[in-house]
């Protein structure tokens, strides 16, 4: 499966880009988001408008895409 592409934003104005896999959970996302901006997985909060995203569910149940972008808190 190919990889996609996944784009967080925090309030800060920072970016963060992170390549994964549709079948990769958002605890998985969170913990490639950590590595790279050096906070715990468990304190960052993934959401797209009014959805907050949980950890156990892949991100391809939520129909996030190449180029998806996320916001982060």
């Amino acid at each position: 499966m190919p990889l996609i592409e996944v784009i967080a934003n925090d309030r800060l104005g920072r970016k963060v880009r992170v390549k994964c896999s549709p079948d990769d959970t958002v605890g998985d996302l969170k913990a490639l988001i950590a590595a790279q901006i050096g906070t715990k997985p468990e304190k960052i909060q993934l959401k797209k408008w009014y959805t907050i995203f949980k950890d156990h569910i892949t991100l391809a149940d939520y129909e996030i895409h190449d180029g998806a972008s996320l916001e982060m808190y």
